[in-house]
């Protein structure tokens, strides 16, 4: 068994291929390309695997949060190559990502993870690990970082770019460390999504849906001329 698995709600791009053991994955700095980039890189991820997406078994995508832009791309492509090929689809929480890049990275069990929201707020969510799979013990929220409310019990590291941009909500959440510089990626989206995989719980390309967690998407004339961002 094998799935495809891709991210887009950074500014990074990242394409994976999985097969419940080993990953082949690439990431690229892309800022707003993401659109012109990702087909490319899935046929050269394909190519280079010497596969095609009739052979694979599903494919996993960043569903969000994140990027308003960078979710739809992800979701959008996902659904289209689903189609196209019959494939079930596989969203998994941008957030739930990180906490298993950390997990993968530090062997970290209790996960605070944290996206910059932009317009001054933040994506958190927290995770922990428990029989080869995350439980959560916080679902997605967006807020001020000042009104993110403190982590209950010990243990609890911090993942994601949050806290690169709010450098005091480590210690707000009273974390015991902290890792700013982990994205989600696509490798980290296909071994989330394994599990669900080897289920048969995917969806079909019209059912997926993008978790944006914030519930406004757009921005006034001013607060674009002001050069906020969603």
């Amino acid at each position: 068994m094998k799935i495809l698995a891709l991210d887009t709600s950074t500014q990074w791009l990242s394409v994976a291929l999985f097969d419940g053991q080993r990953a082949i994955a690439m990431r690229e700095h892309v800022g707003s390309g993401a659109s012109e980039r990702i087909l490319p890189a899935i046929g050269e991820m394909l190519a280079g695997d010497g596969t095609s997406l009739a052979n694979l078994d599903g494919i996993a995508y960043g569903a969000g949060p994140g990027s308003f832009t960078g979710v739809r791309i992800a979701c959008g492509v996902a659904q289209g190559l689903a189609f196209g090929a019959g494939k079930p689809l596989f969203g998994v929480s941008t957030l739930e990502a990180i906490a298993q890049s950390a997990w993968r990275t530090h062997g970290w069990q209790r996960i605070a993870a944290c996206l910059d929201a932009r317009m001054h707020e933040v994506y958190v969510a927290a995770y922990e690990r428990k029989h080869n799979g995350f439980t959560i013990d916080r679902e997605p929220v967006v807020g001020k970082p000042d009104a993110i409310e403190p982590m209950t019990g010990e243990g609890w590291h911090g993942a994601g770019d949050g806290f690169v941009a709010y450098p005091a909500l480590a210690a707000r959440l009273g974390l015991v460390d902290c890792d700013g510089a982990i994205i989600p990626d696509a490798q980290s989206i296909a071994e989330c999504a394994w599990p669900q995989v080897l289920a048969g719980r995917g969806v079909s390309a019209d059912e997926a849906q993008p978790l944006y967690v914030r519930h406004r998407v757009a921005l006034t004339i001013a607060e674009r001329a002001s050069g906020a961002r969603l």
